[in-house]
């Protein structure tokens, strides 16, 4: 598989055939006049007249320009019969009767003329949206370079350059993952609502506007309207009418204090309810809910991701298609109380003031801008505060977006955990030593800190023995980010002890939704009736995405144990979790969880059901597959399970897990030739999952290829240092084959990697 795939269709700032019927239409803002407490969304032309300088700052906008219909104003591309070649295809964009086409490689290969019904932003790129039958729409992976041509635009590029991508590839724009309805409708239209109809396997996406406008961000305002309208009535409506009050800078003033080199906030924010507000776009999430509601918390309708790999660098610096929210929650600006509107004009999206001038509204210039601070030449480009401090990734090929964590750079962590550093992406010719030798001379050691929490992320990344007790004490700490320590309760999983659990029940009454979401992960290697001692009362957190964790972890507690109440209570959560994995129906992986929750509920023909759907919208999810077969596995049809795999072979061809799972299958039914065969494949199509070549090795072993089995695992042991398994493996077959110095030399490295928790007498021992 391609790399890329494991982070395809992020075509967000990242299938048949042509000309049915889609329902996508805007609604129609004349709707039925609504109540005090059911207020409509009115467009954001009924702001214009008592917002005039807000409504004249967002038009023109990146937000106003979001998504537009394709016309002769909207569309930046070269449409005047150019041409583009790709992989072999060569495609052609033309107009014909005044619309827009191009003529390109289509679900099935071959080229067909494409209508572009819709423009899909504006700046440094543009897409292009196109029509197919079910409602679905479609973003074409051949995008406009809207940059000027002195940049490299103005020109015709494909969103994975890289790659070779054709019909049959999950990344083809007429695959799902380049759905507009599923990735990305939400964040570039105004109350947005999918319609997404299992049954049917069809869209009737609709919005109330087609851009980012106004109530976006607000909500409805027809309340508001009245109250502006009738001010009789204007002392009975709370909040001037307004469903959301994005007032957390009203009254608010940086100001510095005494010889302070950064300002202060004039009050403490005390809310989220800005960031969450931006957040639902400009964050890496999930969607858990269509029914949003302005103002409640992020992760009572979206769920983040966290700083795990691939998605970022240990040290929580942007890797994959990140956005800005996991960033910001990590800077120093953030726990200060800075908003994204401090520096950023929320209607236009500009920055406050142009270029360094914006940080200089809270950092001294006498400071900041000298010489003797940043250490380079006044006026150039590396002068500016970005350029240390936010240093740019390209995404989506030119999209150049600054890391919003707003760092001093780390060159010391880039030799530690091999992450970026600011440094360095200028001075390429340099090193990571160069650099920072270079930061101490400048600054002493002040710029170091002496530990970073990525160093305890990096180390769990990496399978190191002792990162448990660092995991921790990062997670338990108020003083490093949420968004960090939540990083650390998840990891945490994986290094289960007694002392886990002595942390653990603090994790699950932590103030932040995403900490105590975070902690119940380890609570799976817990008897059903612990989890519960521990994660009941989380059924009842006052944010959806923590009910719904504790209710998937809880699932097997035996009822039999409970009373009425707490059955209700954990069959609430349970729905509600049924609930949200329909909220992206259209996308296999809600089947495949929905499965493995009927599995740990004993349902077996419910799990049947959801794996065959998911088999149904997404025959190439190797996933759907593995679990079909272990249920089948686990209800002794062992040909069943045979079959569906044999299938999984003849769909996605070599697939390492599905030769995994083949060999486990032929183990388990003692056919060894053929599993040997399978799990050997799948080692060698998979080289970087130890797992796979540790379970080759044994069933080598327990075969009668003894020397082969440690060979290998003395191999995989310079590949995978730090894993237990090959480590022990090691130590047992070269003790069974009589060789002690060797087995003792292993152990000794066991004991070299977790100090304290085994002695190598111990290990031969055992």
């Amino acid at each position: 598989m391609k790399s890329s795939h494991a982070i395809a269709g992020l075509l967000l700032a990242t299938v048949l055939g042509i000309g049915a019927w889609i329902a996508l239409d805007q609604r129609s803002t004349a709707q039925a006049p609504a109540t005090e407490s059911t207020p409509v969304y009115v467009g954001a032309q009924s702001c214009a007249s008592c917002h005039a300088p807000q409504f004249t700052a967002w038009k023109g906008s990146h937000h106003e320009q979001a998504m537009q219909h394709a016309n002769d104003k909207t569309v930046l591309g070269d449409f005047n019969d150019a041409r583009f070649t790709y992989n072999g295809i060569s495609s052609r964009f033309f107009k014909r009767d005044g619309r827009f086409f191009v003529n390109t490689d289509g679900a099935d290969g071959s080229l067909q003329d494409f209508e572009i019904k819709y423009t899909f932003g504006v700046y440094p790129l543009q897409q292009y949206l196109i029509e197919f039958p079910g409602g679905r729409m479609q973003a074409l992976a051949l995008s406009w370079d809207a940059r000027p041509q002195a940049e490299g635009g103005q020109r015709w590029f494909h969103q994975y350059p890289m790659e070779k991508v054709d019909h049959k590839d999950e990344l083809h724009w007429t695959k799902l993952s380049q759905n507009w309805n599923y990735m990305c409708a939400e964040c570039h239209s105004t109350e947005l609502k999918k319609n997404y109809d299992l049954a049917s396997n069809t869209f009737k996406t609709k919005w109330a506007e087609i851009n980012v406008s106004c109530e976006a961000c607000h909500g409805p305002a027809s309340a508001h309207l009245t109250w502006a309208a009738e001010p009789a009535k204007a002392h009975t409506m709370p909040n001037k009418g307004l469903v959301h009050r994005l007032d957390e800078r009203k009254g608010v003033s940086w100001n510095f204090v005494g010889e302070g080199k950064v300002a202060e906030r004039s009050q403490p924010r005390n809310t989220s309810k800005e960031i969450d507000t931006c957040a639902r776009c400009h964050a890496r999430r999930s969607t858990l809910s269509e029914d949003y509601q302005h103002g409640k918390p992020l992760l009572d309708s979206h769920l983040p991701a966290l700083l795990s790999p691939p998605l970022f660098h240990p040290d929580g610096q942007i890797k994959g298609e990140d956005f800005e929210y996991a960033s910001f929650l990590q800077s120093k600006m953030h726990s200060k109380g800075v908003t994204c509107t401090d520096c950023h004009d929320p209607h236009s999206q500009k920055l406050r003031a142009p270029g360094s001038t914006v940080c200089l509204t809270c950092h001294r210039a006498d400071q900041y801008v000298t010489e003797t601070h940043h250490h380079h030449k006044q006026g150039s480009k590396g002068a500016e505060c970005v350029a240390c401090h936010m240093p740019t990734q390209n995404f989506m090929v030119v999209h150049a977006r600054h890391d919003h964590s707003i760092r001093v750079p780390r060159p010391d962590l880039s030799l530690k955990l091999n992450t970026p550093n600011a440094c360095n992406q200028c001075h390429t010719d340099k090193s990571a030593t160069w650099a920072s030798r270079a930061m101490q001379k400048w600054y002493g050691k002040d710029w170091m800190e002496n530990w970073h929490f990525g160093e305890s992320l990096y180390a769990a990344n990496q399978g190191q023995l002792t990162a448990g007790p660092d995991l921790m004490a990062l997670a338990a700490s108020p003083k490093f980010p949420d968004i960090a320590r939540a990083s650390a309760a998840n990891a945490l999983a994986r290094y289960v002890d007694q002392a886990t659990f002595a942390v653990v029940p603090r994790l699950l009454k932590d103030p932040s939704p995403l900490v105590r979401r975070s902690a119940l992960l380890p609570l799976e290697a817990l008897a059903p009736e612990q989890r519960w001692r521990l994660a009941g009362g989380l059924l009842t957190d006052p944010v959806l995405a923590v009910r719904i964790e504790a209710a998937r972890v809880l699932a097997p507690v035996p009822r039999s144990s409970l009373s009425t109440n707490e059955q209700a209570l954990l069959e609430r959560g349970i729905a509600e979790y049924i609930k949200v994995a329909h909220t992206n129906a259209e996308h296999p992986q809600s089947h495949i969880n929905l499965g493995l929750l009927y599995s740990a509920l004993g349902d077996q023909g419910k799990a049947e059901q959801a794996y065959q759907q998911a088999l149904r919208l997404g025959p190439a999810y190797a996933s759907a597959y593995v679990n079909l077969a272990d249920l089948y596995s686990q209800q002794q049809q062992g040909d069943k399970a045979e079959a569906i795999l044999l299938q999984a072979r003849s769909v996605l061809g070599e697939h390492a897990d599905i030769e995994h799972a083949i060999g486990l299958h032929y183990v388990r039914a003692q056919q060894m030739k053929p599993a040997l065969a399978s799990l050997g494949k799948a080692a060698s199509l998979s080289p970087e999952n130890a797992r796979y070549t540790y379970v080759h090795a044994v069933a080598l072993f327990d075969s009668g290829e003894k020397e082969r089995a440690i060979r290998l695992l003395a191999e995989a042991s310079v590949r995978y240092p730090n894993d237990v398994d090959i480590l022990m493996a090691l130590v047992s077959y070269h003790k069974q084959q009589g060789r002690m110095a060797q087995a003792r030399r292993y152990a000794e490295l066991l004991v070299k990697k977790a100090p304290g928790i085994w002695s190598a007498d111990a290990i031969l021992q055992q």
